[in-house]
């Protein structure tokens, strides 16, 4: 891991170094992700778990996905099932997953590619590992994160974005000791390829050991950074991090981030998702797979999913 590399940081945009005048937003709590398992069972990290929905909003949940070695015939996905209001963001940095919905869309991401659901106004959806990869096995990383749709696009047509790896903004740390991976959003003056529904900023960072990596952050936004693999630290307090861990950020226009110089040898470097939206400050009705509200029209989508309006599953 990771699946996106370059051979010289050097050649990259910077990330240019913040003035004096930037504020560095203190961080507010640590948490850990507790484990747990999704789908046909393969396991997850609950990364945004237990905070209260106001801190996080528009983002309702994030699953890290493995990281996991599996043997033959043991790949696991999720089968059919339903999902309306909301948005899946599915980006895999080792192995291969395929997704396929009941309005005939998907596709295969594998290795550094992103895709972006728009759930909308419901359909039917299955996500798997090829038959290959559950002959033979083999490594599986990524995460899974949803993200909320505003009261007005909550009933929009679904939709699919499928991102490959190559077409994610590269950027440099001033330092040139991280690389960063912009999925979408804006970031310094470079805009990431994913289109959103409300304003959102969303990447995968790499830090060398020894590596700080301070962004520019909008005032407006919320901000997360969770650690995929490797130790280090959150703001200007270092407040220790380590894969698991979640670091909520407070008021402010910068965060920043930094390596240990001592990495494990499995985890060379430190290795994060750096998060943060426009709050959409709305109510939620959420069960399940659907993401509405209010009450009724949560038990509408249910109705609508039991009378088969949200779709059939297609032939094999």
């Amino acid at each position: 891991m990771p699946a996106v590399t370059v051979d010289s940081l050097l050649a990259l945009p910077r990330i240019p170094r913040l003035g004096e005048t930037a504020r560095q937003r203190p961080v507010l709590a640590v948490t850990t992700a507790p484990h747990g398992f999704e789908g046909e069972g393969f396991p997850v990290r609950r990364a945004l778990a237990g905070i209260d929905l106001r801190h996080i909003d528009p983002f309702l949940m994030m699953d890290q996905m493995g990281e996991v070695e599996y043997s033959p015939g043991e790949p696991k996905g999720t089968p059919w099932h339903p999902h309306r209001g909301f948005e899946t963001v599915t980006y895999m940095i080792d192995g291969i997953m395929e997704h396929r919905d009941s309005g005939g869309g998907g596709g295969v991401i594998t290795n550094g590619d992103t895709q972006w659901m728009t759930a909308g106004s419901g359909m039917l959806h299955i996500e798997t590992p090829p038959a290959h990869l559950v002959m033979s096995g083999g490594l599986f990383h990524g995460f899974q994160l949803w993200v909320n749709l505003p009261r007005d696009h909550k009933m929009s047509a679904p939709r699919y974005q499928d991102i490959r790896g190559s077409q994610l903004e590269l950027l440099a740390s001033d330092d040139g000791g991280a690389l960063v991976r912009l999925i979408a959003g804006d970031l310094a003056g470079r805009r990431g390829p994913g289109a959103t529904h409300t304003p959102i900023t969303l990447l995968h960072a790499t830090l060398s050991p020894g590596a700080q990596l301070t962004l520019p952050w909008r005032p407006d936004f919320n901000a997360l950074v969770y650690v995929l693999a490797g130790r280090g630290s959150a703001g200007e307090e270092r407040r220790p991090l380590q894969s698991g861990r979640l670091a909520r950020f407070g008021p402010g226009d910068a965060i920043s981030v930094a390596a240990d110089e001592e990495q494990e040898s499995r985890s060379p470097a430190l290795d994060v998702v750096v998060l943060g939206g426009l709050p959409i400050r709305q109510r939620v009705a959420w069960n399940g797979p659907f993401v509405m509200n209010t009450r009724s029209e949560l038990l509408q989508a249910f109705h609508d999913f039991q009378a088969g309006r949200l779709g059939r599953i297609p032939a094999a």
